[in-house]
């Protein structure tokens, strides 16, 4: 955060204890912290609000937060985001198209536009002057309708990316499908099949297991279908879509008798229409022992629901495989039709604090816990 543009230094709010602390500020991401809501012992800080549009976000190994967007056609590198320092922040690359997904190997920086997937070696030793791209592959569809990609590197080293439905709900030959591919674009093969839009994926940090979020298609009323948490122990599943959604909701146009037949159920229906995206197993150790192995998501909120849903972030609780519980851990990034912030991305950091970045906002937040629910800088 530049010093010239904005009057705050940091605001931290350690709620639940009532204890706050803040100094006079302006912009969106203020009447975030204003009124995000956490578990006692939690706190929430401001990195930086200067990352218009900020979405997915992968880490180098020097420590660089690289942010993608869906509408400003940008990707940042944020520096300087350990407690205490002030963020830099650089546009890396400019005029994409929808570079919503970023991702990070072996010193490089892959960024997923609609139709192709680019690579920027040897990144972090450039900033200030970011080498031209090289294409990993540029044969993906070029439709703009869920077209933006969530894109990561797998523990078989092999890189995921979603080919969302074109469509609200259809049935077109190609999407609706999860691929993965070799590093350089090579072996390109479908990994799973029935999934409409997913932003979100992670694997297991003990098992290996794929894990991702999938948002429901809209216009089915305000409380169906439900969004989903799914789980993939292996490739060539079916998740369902468009025929059957959630458990059992079969799809007014596109399902019949027996729809939901042969289908993957969801681990967890989310809310209807709360638009879960990014989703991480909480590795750290610096959470009390309960969040261990569990899983955040950030729901980044309704657009076409009577009444808003999500906005906000949830904790799924599992047992072995199966959801226990579904509750929500930060609440508060809206207020009725009063919008202040819209979460999308969750990064787990050594520490153990997990970033949230927030595309209405423009802004990446850290939330630590402390166990006496103050900040350690104050």
């Amino acid at each position: 955060m530049s010093a010239s543009r904005m009057k705050i230094l940091l605001i931290a709010i350690a709620l639940g204890t009532g204890c706050v602390e803040r100094a006079e500020s302006v912009g969106p991401a203020t009447a975030v912290l204003e009124h995000v809501s956490l578990p006692p012992g939690f706190v929430i800080e401001l990195i930086t609000d200067q990352v218009p549009n900020a979405r997915s976000l992968a880490l180098g190994q020097d420590e660089t937060l690289f942010v993608g967007t869906r509408n400003a056609g940008r990707v940042y590198a944020v520096t300087d985001i350990a407690r205490g320092q002030q963020a830099s922040v650089r546009v890396i690359a400019d005029g994409l198209n929808m570079p919503n997904g970023v991702a990070f190997r072996d010193g490089a920086l892959f960024v997923a536009e609609v139709n192709r997937i680019l690579r920027y070696d040897r990144i972090e030793e450039s900033l200030d002057a970011p080498p031209e791209p090289r294409i990993v592959t540029d044969r993906l569809p070029t439709d703009r309708y869920h077209g933006w990609k969530y894109i990561a590197f797998g523990p078989d080293g092999r890189l995921y990316v979603p080919i969302g439905a074109p469509c609200n709900v259809c049935d077109q030959e190609g999407y609706a499908v999860l691929l993965r591919m070799n590093i350089d674009g090579s072996g390109r093969e479908v990994f799973a099949r029935g999934v409409r839009n997913t932003v979100g994926f992670t694997w297991h940090p003990q098992t290996g297991e794929f894990w991702f979020t999938d948002n429901g298609r809209d216009w089915l009323g305000d409380d169906l279908p439900p969004c989903e948490l799914n789980r993939a122990d292996r490739a060539g599943l079916d998740f369902g879509f468009p025929r059957c959604h959630g458990v059992d909701v079969v799809d007014p146009e596109f399902g019949s008798a027996g729809a939901c037949t042969g289908v993957v159920p969801p681990v967890q229906s989310l809310d209807a229409h709360v638009a879960p995206l990014g989703v991480k197993f909480y590795t750290g150790s610096a959470f009390p022992a309960e969040y261990r192995n569990q899983l955040l998501i950030a729901e980044h909120g309704s657009w076409n629901r009577s009444v808003k849903s999500g906005y906000r972030l949830t904790r799924i609780t599992l047992d072995g495989h199966q959801a226990v519980g579904y509750e929500p851990f930060a609440t508060g990034f809206a207020n009725g039709d009063e919008v202040y912030g819209r979460p999308v991305d969750l990064l787990i950091m050594d520490d153990g604090s997990v970033l949230v970045s927030d595309d209405h906002a423009g802004a990446i937040y850290r939330i630590s816990y402390r166990a006496d629910g103050t900040d350690e800088d104050t």
